[in-house]
């Protein structure tokens, strides 16, 4: 039996119907209330089950007779407000996972991390597995929680737990286009006039959901294995996203310091209103950035070759196009 936590999420969706395809044992760990409508038509061929990886009781249910879990679930914030709980969910929810998987006994356990989570100095260009944790303005909020909650997952593999960790950079998947990465899609598909310098390291959901099937039993632990395909600029994924749409792509370049400004008047509103900025200094910080994930060590470990970027966009867009009419959007906005 497989576990899988954060089923209802992006990747989560994409990780249980690969294995549900693959005719594998798999039970989808989810909290009470989610949205699971992209697993519709998998009634029957999988098992639900409610827990919170907060519930050290729910998740010990949980992970009753499971010899394997893929650890998807996790908080994706940078608003200032969102601090304690995404270091909450991210590091105490991993550190629990880690211990209940110890105290079931399961065989193994593929820990979903972020390319955040390795760190980065002022003026790296090329980022690889070894790099070295080093506090810096230059980390958010969900770097740290994601580094500490990597610690977690090292004391489990000292305390007799199989363990790899995977480390995605920007996911393009199909799904609601209303959570997480799948944004960026919106945003095309809204004609969005807006666009800022920076770079976009990106990987195919499929690829991920690929490199952790292979990982699940494979004879490698301990370790962790960056996932990216590649890297563009955002305006170069926009322009792609829109000719595969059909839709005007951003043409207005937005600066630094108008960006700064954007984050402060988002600020107020936020505080203001109780809505989500669209905006925050941790966002800006990273705009313009400059650097690249190095894929190398996960390509030669596996054999493995990432999906061209052209190839996932008209796949994802497909979708898009094909599930989200413009009633839909209304509805879901």
């Amino acid at each position: 039996m497989i576990a899988v936590t954060g089923a209802s999420g992006l990747l989560g969706t994409a990780v249980v119907r690969r294995l549900a395809a693959q005719h594998k044992s798999v039970r989808a760990i989810k909290r009470h209330n989610s949205d699971m409508s992209f697993l519709d038509n998998l009634d029957g061929k999988i098992a639900y089950h409610d827990a919170d990886i907060l519930d050290t009781l729910s998740l010990n249910e949980a992970f009753k007779d499971v010899t394997h879990v893929v650890h998807v679930a996790g908080a994706v914030s940078f608003n200032p407000r969102h601090a304690e709980r995404v270091m909450d969910i991210n590091v105490r929810g991993t550190q629990n996972v880690v211990d209940t998987c110890l105290a079931n006994g399961v065989k193994r356990l593929i820990h979903i991390s972020s390319v955040a989570a390795l760190g980065r100095q002022k003026g790296q260009t090329i980022i690889t597995e070894n790099n070295k944790w080093i506090d810096s303005p230059l980390h958010s909020t969900y770097a740290k929680a994601k580094y500490l909650a990597e610690l977690e997952v090292y004391r489990g593999q000292e305390e007799g737990l199989s363990t790899v960790i995977i480390n995605p950079s920007v996911i393009l998947a199909e799904g609601n286009w209303n959570l997480s990465s799948a944004q960026l899609f919106k945003y095309v598909w809204e004609e969005k006039p807006f666009y800022f310098d920076g770079s976009l390291n990106y990987v195919d959901a499929e690829d991920v959901v690929s490199l952790i099937e292979r990982l699940l039993d494979a004879g490698v632990e301990g370790q962790r294995f960056i996932a990216s395909a590649g890297k563009t600029s955002f305006l170069e994924f926009f322009e792609k996203v829109a000719l595969e749409f059909g839709k005007k792509q951003p043409t207005i370049r937005l600066g630094k310091n108008v960006l700064k400004i954007g984050a402060i008047v988002e600020s107020l509103r936020s505080r203001i209103t109780g809505a989500e900025p669209r905006l925050t200094r941790e966002t800006v910080r990273l705009a313009g950035a400059q650097f690249r994930y190095e894929n190398e060590k996960i390509r030669n470990c596996l054999n493995f070759e990432f999906q061209p970027i052209d190839k996932t966009l008209k796949r994802c867009c497909g979708y898009y196009m094909e599930k989200m009419n413009p009633k839909k959007l209304t509805e879901t906005s």
